[in-house]
């Protein structure tokens, strides 16, 4: 299965995609933001600090408090620069104060006048490498050049980017994986009845637990409901039809079965004799048939289990003794000696039970032996012997009217009653040919539910 073919997934890499998004936007919408105050808190900051070393520096060089140093690179006229007290103009800063005609008259620490252009007006102006603020005296007699590096600047607003980049990469994935939790636990009643669905077994009609569905979910689940309960309707319709016409039919056969033994005993006639029993043979063919459909009625859309259980063993004992009275004698029979106790329904195992051992002495060979055992843990074994069934056959013999190869006798309806049962109650149903250590026979094993 593909990762999006699940709606669980569609919705966390949906919902996460656009979380990260608007993080991402949000990170840069504000990044631009506090970069743009940054940008203003400098620019006051240079402009603060021309209006005030600007004051102090005219009265420095009124009252002749600074020193004469050799002239800087770029002074015209190579005349002596005034520096001094660089703690009192600052220290992050670099500044030159020049006379009406251009000449450094003051200058911070270390400046290189070569940053500095000629003054032109009071404002801002941007270099490849400074960014100035330019200011002069209201007499014009003195101007000041404030200057501050642009790589300054550039490295407080990397800092200010990983400050905020940072708690992305860390907020980021633990919101993500927040968003995978809670979409899967939003999902879990989605979950709930797909599981639902998947565990029930192919004959489980019953309704859908609908109890505390989201509002999304409660019309899939009636839906569903209605679906299951006409499928419901037409099942048990389709058994009852099965059930009752099987039933309705053996009172007017068993009377067709007296008429044609009568006829028969009463006849002196040999071909009439003879037609009486064909139809005899007939009538109690067609009567063991509703037989059958009564009882694949009863595996399809009866009760299987009971409220307590029972003991296993003695409705195999009653099934065999029916057929040793029945004039059989082939019948082996080997029980454990402790009690098996089932949930299900002594006249279920008996039907299975029944069907089994007919076949069994139906299909194997007309002398041969005919071994039943059931184990402590339910398993019941039933083995013939007889001409081997070929293993592409022994599926097809679990369907309904299927005969083996050359039977004439049978209704095909036997193993198709056991399998139902077996489905149904859950449970094992495995047919082995040939026996073990051996080229012949059939054996089939039913592991029954056993309590305990």
């Amino acid at each position: 299965m593909r990762l999006f073919d699940s709606i669980q997934a569609r919705l966390a890499f949906a919902i996460g995609l656009s979380v990260t998004v608007l993080w991402l936007a949000a990170a840069a919408v504000t990044a631009r933001r506090v970069g743009q105050e940054m940008e203003q808190v400098f620019n006051d900051g240079l402009k603060t600090t021309a209006e005030r070393i600007l004051p102090i520096a005219r009265r420095d060089l009124r009252e002749g408090r600074l020193r004469r140093e050799p002239s800087i690179a770029g002074n015209e006229g190579d005349s002596p620069t005034l520096i001094g007290r660089a703690a009192r103009y600052g220290q992050d800063l670099t500044f030159v104060v020049r006379d009406r005609e251009g000449r450094i008259l003051l200058a911070s620490d270390g400046v290189d006048a070569s940053v500095f252009p000629p003054f032109t007006q009071p404002g801002f102006r941007c270099t490849k490498t400074h960014k100035i603020y330019a200011d002069a005296t209201r007499d014009g007699n003195l101007t000041i050049d404030v200057a501050e590096p642009l790589s300054h600047r550039r490295g407080m607003s990397h800092t200010m980017l990983a400050g905020l980049a940072l708690p992305l990469i860390i907020v980021t994935p633990l919101s993500l994986l927040a968003i995978a939790v809670a979409v899967r636990r939003s999902l879990r009643p989605v979950r709930g009845l797909q599981q639902g669905l998947a565990r029930r077994g192919a004959r489980d009609l019953s309704p859908l637990p609908d109890a505390n569905l989201p509002s999304e979910l409660a019309p899939i689940s009636a839906g569903v409901n209605q679906l299951l309960g006409r499928l419901t309707d037409a099942f048990e319709a389709e058994r009852s039809f099965a059930a009752n016409a099987a039933h309705e039919l053996r009172t007017p056969v068993a009377g067709a079965i007296a008429q044609a033994q009568r006829i028969r005993f009463e006849t002196r006639e040999e071909r009439t004799g003879q037609r009486a029993t064909e139809i005899e043979t007939t009538l109690k063919r067609l009567m063991r048939m509703s037989e059958k459909l009564m009882q694949l009625a009863r595996a399809e859309g009866g009760r299987l289990q009971l409220d307590d259980p029972s003991d296993l063993r003695t409705v195999l004992r009653l099934i065999v003794d029916d057929f040793v009275r029945a004039g059989e004698r082939r019948i082996t029979l080997v029980l454990t000696e402790v009690s098996v106790l089932s949930m299900l329904d002594p006249d279920i195992v008996g039907i299975l039970g029944r069907n089994l051992i007919e076949n069994a002495l139906r299909h194997g060979a007309q002398d041969g032996a005919v071994d039943i055992s059931l184990r402590p843990d339910g398993l019941l074994c039933i083995s013939n012997e007889g001409a081997a069934v070929p293993a592409d056959a022994l599926d097809r013999l679990m369907r309904r009217f299927e005969r083996g190869a050359g039977k004439i006798d049978g209704n095909g309806l036997g193993l198709a009653i056991v399998k139902t049962i077996a489905d149904r109650s859950g449970a094992t149903l495995s047919v082995t040919s040939p026996l073990p250590e051996s080229s012949t026979g059939v054996r089939v094993t039913v592991k029954l539910p056993t309590v305990g």
